[in-house]
């Protein structure tokens, strides 16, 4: 809603997934006048919409449609931040910052522990990819 136009947002094939502990829903978004909306204004937008805070909305996919004006996407509003953090993809929660990120070491060194690890058995597996062989 900064310089531009008015934005205005429509959810539809809303979806209560009790099993994820989320709302899904495929979110259209109207921008006359603009390029496109920022990930964090809909976030914005949508944790109005359904009385929650923006951590626990995840927005993605959003593509906008051919002469502008109109982009869709998806949306996920989990239950609870615990919720999020534990079925949400990885990469998603980074992008939003709530994620930390995973440091696996270099692909050369991830195949040198692997082949050392074939060469040995049961609980010595665990010394050899602590690096003590």
């Amino acid at each position: 809603m900064v310089e531009g136009g008015v934005v205005t947002l429509h959810t539809r094939k809303v979806l209560n997934n009790r099993l994820l502990f989320r709302k899904q829903m495929v979110v259209d978004i109207l921008h006359p006048n603009r390029a496109s909306v920022p990930k964090s204004e809909v976030r914005e937008r949508l944790a109005k919409l359904y009385k929650t805070t923006q951590d626990v909305v995840v927005a993605y996919g959003f593509r906008c449609q051919f002469g502008g004006g109109r982009s869709t996407g998806f949306a996920n509003v989990y239950d609870s931040l615990d919720y999020a953090k534990r079925f949400e993809a990885k990469y998603r929660l980074l992008r939003q910052g709530v994620g930390q990120k995973v440091e696996k070491g270099g692909r050369k060194q991830r195949k040198e522990r692997k082949n050392r690890q074939k060469k040995v058995r049961g609980v010595k597996k665990v010394k050899v990819q602590a690096g003590k062989k």
